[in-house]
């Protein structure tokens, strides 16, 4: 789908969201994909709920989702889904709400650089402990633009 951000593939399995990728797409880099079929109906939700997101008329998203990755990796991309439209966090908060210390800082780090599913599962909204855009597998002006979308100060 095209969007201000580029355009993004948004990959199925099984009726799930598996993985939402940037341009430019890397197809030889070992994961599954099969044929385009934009007309698969959790597809054609994402591609809705994605417009509505950038539209500014969805703040939460409502999809199946699968994301493959560690059981570490798994719970700090659950803890992303509690950062809501217009918050950030700090990597060391992310920590903290799983029960570790800002020494994990850098395992939440790299876990939220692995996120198969961003913007849906909004890795964009983790910064660094000083306020500052930190690593963003999109790229920082993704990153900026995707925070910026999300402040209503001004609406």
């Amino acid at each position: 789908m095209d969007s201000p951000i580029g355009p993004l593939r948004i990959v199925e399995q099984n009726g799930a969201i598996t993985q939402i990728e940037f341009t430019p797409f890397h197809d030889a880099d070992g994961r599954v994909r099969g044929a385009q079929a934009d007309s698969e109906p959790v597809l054609v939700e994402a591609v809705r709920q994605l417009t509505a997101y950038f539209d500014r008329d969805l703040k939460e998203f409502d999809l199946p989702l699968s994301p493959e990755g560690t059981t570490f990796q798994r719970k700090v991309w659950e803890q992303l889904l509690g950062v809501t439209w217009g918050e950030t966090a700090s990597y060391g908060e992310i920590a903290h709400r799983l029960g570790m210390t800002n020494a994990a800082s850098r395992a939440v780090g790299l876990a939220n650089g692995r996120n198969p599913i961003p913007i849906v599962i909004p890795c964009h909204r983790v910064i660094g402990a000083n306020g500052t855009l930190t690593g963003y597998a999109g790229g920082l002006e993704r990153k900026q633009l995707l925070l910026e979308l999300e402040q209503d100060a001004l609406f």
